[in-house]
């Protein structure tokens, strides 16, 4: 029970930056992920000219992530606000440390 409390409490505390959470965690996700992405670029324009290649990296890395993340954030924000916020600091939680598991097996970190 005293660590029900605890949680709610943590989350309370944390509903007022759901925003700037939310941008964390899209980003945080984009930059894990965002060598994956460029990697299947890579192998996709490998025969392509340079120009385009630098036009294609430029447009998915500068206005294509950035873009995912001006409109997924408020999304993600929203759906973190409906839920009950011990469940809030568990899944915030459990996605940073996943993440970082991720980071440290693939020598992201």
């Amino acid at each position: 029970m005293v660590m029900l409390e605890i949680l709610t409490t943590l989350g309370t505390k944390l509903v007022p930056y759901l925003s700037e959470i939310s941008t964390a965690v899209i980003a945080c996700g984009l930059v894990v992920f965002g060598s994956d992405i460029n990697r299947v670029m890579r192998r996709v324009l490998s025969g392509h000219h340079f120009i385009v290649r630098t036009f294609a990296f430029i447009t998915i890395n500068a206005f294509g992530f950035g873009f995912f993340i001006v409109k997924m954030s408020p999304l993600l924000s929203q759906w973190l606000t409906k839920l009950d916020r011990d469940w809030l600091v568990i899944a915030l939680l459990l996605w940073f440390t996943l993440v970082g598991i991720w980071a440290q097996r693939n020598r992201q970190v």
